[in-house]
């Protein structure tokens, strides 16, 4: 296969390329280990199933980002041409970086679609063994498509249909992977779109009750009226807020990436489509630049034990207005608080309902 064919960008397109690439690759690299840093440093976070997720999720951009900058500029820019095992191996680290992201994403939705959906037993399903498997098979699962290619999968050994955008790649795997990828993308949009709407019902039957309790009005000094919400309203429209922009970087980042490679399989393209393909290949390194600012940097607890690593910026680390992972555990602690508040009732008045048939028992005693 004529590699030369895939070089379609001019010299001003690659140097656009080649900025971007660098800068968004080093935004993603300093995240990235900084997450990573606040978590195996802080015990209480590398404790909690979650932030396993989040680590997985921090380690597959990091990797994603360095070999995803590497091997676009070299081929792009610098027209390096390797060959098919070489290409096929760095195409196979690119591969299965982004797809450990995607399926770290994955986890994370379901670990928030649990903690929604079952509150209460929210411990003894996410459990810190369990988290460790789960993203161990995930990483197994990612790198083993990966490597496929690498492994005979690929249109130079099978003299099968190749793709447009991939060199060496099979359009049978290239369509494979498009729907693995579909369908994780669409579960965590599904996740999210609950927990948005759970979250959307909690707020409107907090406003519903008409009490001083979901809604308060004062009259200021100068004759305004102000109205407040409490603390569980608030949280429920940051966590609405978090989870809008979630779903709008998912679609945004993957969506356009998708189609280009679904009009791959079932079109014919040419060198405008594949030098939009390259620059929307771009936006695959932003969804990793992305990442950690949406699901670790805006954590109030992963804040917090940044701050704990400085011992002079201890206590002046503030609560964000969007921060979605403390959000789920606290309406996962509300809930659970609520919970044990029924039980201790119900076993108090176990108590006093034994104690009165005990006394009645007596005082029918000293009558007979």
């Amino acid at each position: 296969m004529d590699m030369e064919c895939f070089m379609i960008l001019t010299p001003s397109q690659q140097l656009v390329i080649a900025a971007l690439s660098i800068t968004l690759g080093t935004f993603t690299v300093l995240e990235n280990m900084l997450v990573l840093i606040v978590i195996l440093y802080s015990r209480s976070l590398r404790c909690r199933p979650s932030y396993h997720f989040i680590g997985s999720l921090a380690v597959a951009d990091l990797l994603g980002s360095v070999i995803f900058v590497y091997s676009f500029v070299d081929f792009h820019v610098f027209h390096r041409i390797d060959s098919p095992n070489v290409f096929l191996f760095k195409l196979g680290g690119v591969t299965a970086s982004f797809t450990a992201s995607v399926g770290s994403l994955f986890l994370t939705a379901i670990d928030r679609y649990i903690s929604i959906h079952r509150p209460l037993s929210y411990k003894r399903i996410v459990t810190r063994t369990k988290a460790v498997i789960a993203f161990c098979v995930m990483w197994t699962i990612a790198i083993f498509i990966a490597v496929l290619p690498l492994f005979g999968w690929n249109c130079k050994l099978l003299k099968s249909v190749c793709s447009d955008i991939f060199p060496l790649i099979d359009e049978a795997y290239l369509m494979c992977w498009i729907g693995i990828t579909s369908v994780l993308l669409l579960f965590i949009v599904y996740a999210y779109m609950y927990i948005l709407w759970k979250a959307h019902n909690h707020a409107v039957r907090m406003l519903q009750r008409g009490t001083q309790k979901s809604i308060i009005v004062h009259t200021s000094e100068d004759g305004k009226v102000h109205i407040t919400r409490p603390d569980q309203t608030r949280m429920d429209i940051r966590l609405a807020k978090t989870l809008v922009l979630i779903l709008v970087v998912l679609i945004i980042c993957w969506g356009p990436l998708l189609a280009i490679m679904v009009y791959d399989v079932f079109g014919k393209m040419n060198k405008t489509v594949k030098t939009v393909f390259a620059f929307c290949s771009m936006l695959c390194l932003l969804n990793s630049t992305v990442n950690p600012i949406i699901y670790a940097l805006r954590s109030k607890d992963l804040r917090n034990a940044f701050c704990s690593m400085f011992p002079s910026c201890e206590g002046t680390a503030q609560p964000l207005d969007n921060s979605m992972e403390s959000d789920c555990q606290n309406r996962h602690a509300n809930n659970s608080n609520v919970h044990r508040a029924a039980e201790s009732c119900i076993k108090s008045t176990v108590k006093i309902a034994k104690v009165t048939m005990s006394v009645s028992t007596d005082t029918s005693a000293e009558a007979v």
